[in-house]
């Protein structure tokens, strides 16, 4: 008896040990998966956008200071993220050309010359300043305006700190009046994704979406709760070794229930009748996120399809969605794209939906560019008024918002990725054309 035990507990182990390298392999064997192409991808952004995005900011020379431990939020995107003592970062325009050079400690200037991100490494020595020397430069340059990362709009450009600017302006005297925002540099800058950037995006999105479609088909209506499926879909993110697009305790929102905006999957269980939201995001190689949502309807005893009135809601959402994508292309407002889809919303007598349209996604969730958002508004946010670029990435919805027999409020939300093309803009993936309809067993 006990060789047998011993023999079953062998083979068991074996099973396990297989299962494991199944796994694995398949962790290997996804198309994204493999080298982070950020480094490549940083340097070709630093090179090809960021002189225009200066020239489209109308300054000279934009000024990062990185740091150890609390760093500037961009640091990373100049080469920064490494920082131990003071090291700052100057890219510039002039008669010759774009130039990108840094006043760096000379502890760690080696190490990022030999990364061949900048034109020049200025090792700084030991108890000399790292700002004067940028400073010393900067005055000899003659530059009118000098962009720095302090911004009342823009958390990503407000990274200098109080005693960092006042050390600037103590060395830079007279000159400090120069120093401008950097808000427009960095919106003109990170708005605009490169080509591979938006392969990347496109990957993220199909599969964000993939899994949601694997999360439906786990239900069990009177059984599944919206927090066992939001555990499902962690569990294809460990299983594809991807993060999460935003604040890992709420996402994915998986909501059968009223509206909740931006909120935890809870414990509701799911039952005949609901209409469920799944709003999902996960991030690609640590830097790209993606943003979906997708919709469905839990069939009651002997119905084949959804009532008519919840097909009215979801194809009103799904026309404004469509109509907000046809809105999109260079040169269009902000605001004109979500007044698009409010049109349709108003003619559905849709309840009235405070969130914005659409918004940039990239780097985060909500990311630098203009908010698809306003037409409805008292007033229109800067950011509204902004016209859509080539190469810009959104998160946009089609709305329709009803109340349910309670009294409470529930909205859909055809939420979709798209890029702007030369002429207009096209999905990342595939949009969902239908109510996704879970059977009660």
């Amino acid at each position: 008896m006990k060789i047998k035990f011993i023999f079953s507990l062998f083979i068991l182990v074996l099973i396990s040990c297989n299962q494991q390298k199944e796994e694995v392999s398949k962790i290997n064997s996804v198309e994204y998966w493999g080298e982070n192409p950020w480094p490549e991808i940083r340097k070709k952004r630093i090179n090809t956008l960021l002189p225009n995005a200066l020239k489209e900011a109308n300054v000279d020379c934009w000024l990062v200071i990185c740091r150890e431990n609390n760093n500037d939020p961009l640091a990373d995107h100049v080469g920064g993220e490494n920082a131990g003592g003071t090291a700052a970062f100057l890219f510039y325009n002039d008669d010759n050309g774009f130039h990108s050079k840094v006043f760096s400690p000379s502890g760690e200037s080696t190490a990022l010359d030999e990364l061949n991100i900048h034109d020049e490494v200025v090792p700084v020595e030991r108890g000399k300043s790292a700002i004067e020397q940028a400073v010393t430069f900067i005055k000899a340059q003659n530059f009118s305006k000098i962009a720095i990362n302090s911004s009342q709009s823009n958390s990503t450009a407000d990274g200098l700190s109080y005693t960092q600017r006042q050390t600037l302006e103590s060395f830079l005297g007279s000159d400090a009046n120069k120093l401008v925002s950097s808000t427009e540099v960095v919106y003109n800058w990170l708005s605009i994704k490169l080509p591979e950037e938006v392969a990347i995006l496109t990957k993220a999105a199909e599969l964000t979406a993939q899994f949601q479609i694997e999360a439906y088909q786990q239900i069990i209506p009177g059984t599944s709760t919206d927090a066992d499926i939001a555990k499902f879909l962690k569990q294809k993110m460990a299983e594809y070794g991807v993060k999460d697009g935003w604040a890992p305790d709420q996402n994915p929102n998986v909501n059968s229930g009223p509206d909740r905006g931006h909120s935890h999957a809870t414990d509701k269980v799911i039952m005949p009748g609901d209409v469920i939201q799944i709003d999902f995001g996960i991030k690609l190689y640590d830097r790209w996120v993606s943003d979906i949502q997708r919709f469905a309807y839990v069939l009651k005893e002997g119905e084949t399809k959804a009532p008519k009135d919840i097909q009215f809601y979801w194809d009103s959402g799904k026309a404004g969605s469509r109509a907000a994508l046809a809105a999109m292309k260079p040169g269009v407002k902000g605001v004109d794209v979500d007044r698009a889809q409010r049109v349709l919303m108003n003619k559905a007598n849709s309840e009235y939906v405070m969130w914005s349209t659409g918004h940039p996604v990239g780097y985060v969730a909500h990311d630098v560019g203009p908010n698809l958002g306003g037409s409805q508004s008292s007033h229109v946010r800067p950011a509204s008024e902004k016209k859509l670029k080539e190469g810009m990435t959104f998160a946009f919805d089609g709305f329709h918002a009803w109340k349910r027999e309670d009294g409470t409020e529930k909205t859909i939300s055809v939420e979709e990725m798209a890029v702007v093309t030369k002429d207009g803009a096209r999905y990342l993936t595939k949009p969902q054309e239908e109510l996704i309809l879970i059977k009660s067993h």
